[in-house]
């Protein structure tokens, strides 16, 4: 049975008069990583958003560990990494941790974790507006995993990252996830869907897939998941 990290039931999303989320059911385990792949546009952020509990729903309910999104008692448990980086530019590395450290009172042994975590030892003492923007995504994922969470949220997390430190931080979030945290990442790459444990394929605010990488191209019969995508999406125009 599965240990259920966040469990999505009904959930619908209008924003501006416009239907971003619609319907959507599933469920994120703990002790994997879940991808949530779609092309910009498809309301991926805006799920992430209802998840963490800073997105206001219109109708279902988002509940995680048990508790409705955006409880208290959640905020300690839930790592949330957005597309822009969200340090102090004027602070270096480490004092941007040092103060997100005190502010979730964890100590300066965590601290230097995160830091050999992100593999930034090297620029702890740098001032993040100095570093590349693949670097400063890095300290954000730092700062998100001070609190040790047990959910992990991460909004394109890799984008404009080089291939070998794509690869470092995918095997760093499998070993969270082998830790036992639930790891929930968003990309619009598809060559990304094989490092995922489980997709969730979204298009125009519905998710149109949800299966293992492995039973969505032995249930199209496609090579790759991108190809995998294009031949769900025009199935289900076929239905309409």
């Amino acid at each position: 049975m599965m240990n259920k990290g966040v469990d999505v039931t009904s959930l619908r999303v209008v924003r501006g008069g416009r239907l971003v989320l619609d319907d959507l059911t599933f469920e994120v385990a703990a002790g994997q990583v879940t991808g949530l792949l779609g092309p910009s546009g498809c309301g991926k952020s805006t799920l992430m958003r209802a998840i963490v509990g800073v997105q206001r729903i219109t109708a279902g309910t988002v509940r995680v560990f048990g508790e409705p999104a955006g409880s208290a008692s959640l905020r300690r448990r839930i790592g949330y990494v957005t597309q822009a980086p969200s340090v102090y530019d004027d602070l270096t590395v480490a004092e941007n941790l040092a103060f997100f450290a005190r502010v979730l009172g964890v100590g300066a042994d965590r601290v230097e974790e995160c830091v050999r975590l992100v593999d930034l030892v090297e620029q702890r003492s740098q001032v993040v507006g100095r570093l590349s923007g693949g670097q400063r995504s890095r300290v954000s994922l730092a700062v998100a995993m001070l609190g040790d969470p047990a959910l992990i949220v991460l909004d394109e997390p890799t984008v404009g990252l080089d291939p070998v430190l794509r690869k470092d931080l995918w095997e760093t979030f499998h070993r969270l996830a082998a830790e036992g945290a639930a790891v929930f990442v968003s990309s619009h790459v598809m060559d990304e869907a094989n490092r995922c444990d489980r997709l969730l394929l979204m298009r125009d605010g519905r998710v149109i897939a949800d299966d293992s990488p492995a039973a969505l191209l032995e249930r199209t019969g496609a090579a790759d998941i991108e190809t995998a995508f294009l031949d769900i999406v025009a199935a289900a125009e076929v239905d309409r």
